[in-house]
């Protein structure tokens, strides 16, 4: 069985002294993709940089204290890409592609458009960009899984308050429109989605910090594996780990048949 992982830490040094990296020595997954690392390669000390048992792999952000992404994983990569090849967006550290044999891993971090309408036109200015390369990825027919935060929620079963949120960043039309595209245009599978269709609040995997949120889990489903259709085909079973909170984002667990 292969178990991959994919894990928004709010800041890696953070997650880090929330045990983190203890529960993956415990828990031992395959690959994990982790996002939002909000540190560069002179922040990190050597157990964050290379765990034990684990190689690690990393997009930084220019910006200190800013996005990132990375992975880590037991079996040594053939190749490693950074980036999308789009200087604005690849200076913010937010793609990162891993290939083993047939097999194609990549930890994204979708930008988030909340905090002001800027944000919001550059969300959309990336989604526009990333969509043709998710078009030529599916193309390639490899096994690609795509793990990260997509920051949107795709269906109002995927939040908790929808009817509240439909003018708000994250679950704007254009947005869902935009994931629909990539599920029914593109073929891509929504791997979580896929092994379990009617979950509701026990696949949320953000909450916010204000109020209660985590407490009375009014959460949302960001936190996605979208899966070539095989792939997709050979996940067993998934779950979002709550036992441990590292991070505003709870880890997303897909389990996947050898080939």
């Amino acid at each position: 069985m292969l178990r991959i992982v994919s894990a928004n830490l709010n800041g890696i040094r953070s997650a880090h002294t929330k045990g983190f990296f203890s529960w993956l020595e415990q828990d031992l997954p395959d690959i994990v993709c982790v996002q939002e690392l909000k540190a560069q390669a002179a922040d990190l000390s050597a157990p964050l940089l290379k765990p034990p048992g684990y190689h690690g792999f990393f997009h930084y952000a220019e910006k200190k204290g800013y996005s990132g992404v990375g992975i880590y994983c037991r079996q040594l990569p053939d190749r490693i890409v950074e980036g999308i090849g789009h200087s604005e967006f690849d200076a913010e550290g937010r793609f990162l592609r891993a290939d083993f044999g047939s097999l194609s891993v990549i930890s994204v971090y979708v930008p988030s458009g909340s905090s002001s309408p800027e944000r919001q036109l550059a969300k959309f200015a990336f989604l526009d960009e990333f969509f043709p390369i998710l078009d030529r990825l599916i193309k390639e027919g490899r096994d690609i899984v795509i793990c990260g935060d997509w920051n949107i929620a795709h269906r109002e079963i995927d939040l908790k308050n929808w009817k509240g949120n439909l003018k708000n960043s994250g679950f704007l039309p254009e947005e869902r429109a935009w994931l629909s595209r990539i599920f029914d245009v593109q073929g891509w599978a929504d791997v979580y989605r896929q092994l379990y269709p009617d979950a509701g609040e026990t696949a949320y995997t953000w909450w916010s910090n204000r109020g209660q949120a985590y407490a009375k889990n009014v959460g949302w489903r960001i936190d996605y594996q979208i899966a070539t259709p095989g792939m997709a085909a050979r996940a067993r079973a998934g779950n979002v780990f709550k036992s441990s909170k590292f991070s505003d984002h709870a880890p997303l667990i897909i389990d996947y048949a050898e080939k």
